[in-house]
C-alpha cells in the first residue's frame, strides 16, 4: 500500500469531472487501499479519487470513531434525496485548516458498487450523508467552499497560496 499525495485547492485538478470505473479490477482495489491508507492517516474521514489525482468515480468513507467501518463506493449515485436540509461545518482534506457551514439534503439514499464489483445501496444521514455528499461533489468537479460566498471563496484561496509560500521557504 502507498500514500497518495493529495490534491490542494486551488489546484486545478479538483475541478476535473471523475469519469465511471468501467471494470472494477485489481488495480481499482489498489487504488481503494491506497485511499483508504492516505484517507485514515491524514486523519480524515472520506477521499474522494480525484483529490489524489484519480479521475474515476472511486471513494472511500469511515464516518466511525473507532476508524474501523471503511466504505467503498464505485461509480455511486444519490437515487433519493430528502426535502429536509441541515446545514453541518465541513472540512476538507484539499482544503486544510477550513471549515464552515454547508447545507445539504439531511437523508439521502445510495447506490454504488463496492471493492467486488457487487452493486449495493444503504440510507444514510447525520454526517454519513453530510459526507457521501461531499465526496460526491468532488467526482464532479466541485470543493465545498464554492457553497461559500465569493469574499470567502478568495479568502481561503489567499491563505492557501500563502501557507504553500511558507512550505516551500521552510
Amino acid at each position: 500500500m502507498a500514500l497518495l499525495p493529495i490534491l490542494r485547492y486551488p489546484d486545478p485538478r479538483l475541478f476535473k469531472v471523475a469519469e465511471p470505473v468501467r471494470e472494477v479490477d485489481d488495480r481499482i482495489r489498489q487504488l481503494v487501499r491506497d485511499m483508504a491508507e492516505t484517507m485514515y492517516d491524514a486523519p480524515g474521514v472520506g477521499l474522494a479519487a480525484t483529490q489524489v489525482d484519480v479521475h474515476e468515480r472511486v471513494i472511500v468513507i469511515d464516518v466511525s470513531e473507532e476508524g474501523d467501518d471503511l466504505r467503498v463506493l464505485i461509480n455511486p449515485e444519490i437515487i433519493w434525496k430528502s426535502d429536509d436540509l441541515q446545514v453541518y461545518e465541513e472540512g476538507c482534506l484539499s482544503v486544510p485548516g477550513v471549515y464552515d457551514k454547508v447545507e445539504r439534503a439531511a437523508s439521502i439514499r445510495v447506490r454504488a458498487l463496492n471493492e467486488n464489483g457487487e452493486t449495493y445501496e444503504f440510507d444514510a444521514d447525520g454526517l454519513l450523508a453530510v459526507c457521501v455528499q461531499h465526496e460526491m461533489d468532488h467526482l464532479m468537479g466541485k470543493v465545498f467552499v464554492e457553497y461559500l460566498s465569493p469574499l470567502k471563496q478568495n479568502r481561503i484561496r489567499t491563505k492557501l497560496r500563502k501557507q504553500e509560500r511558507e512550505a516551500v521557504r521552510a
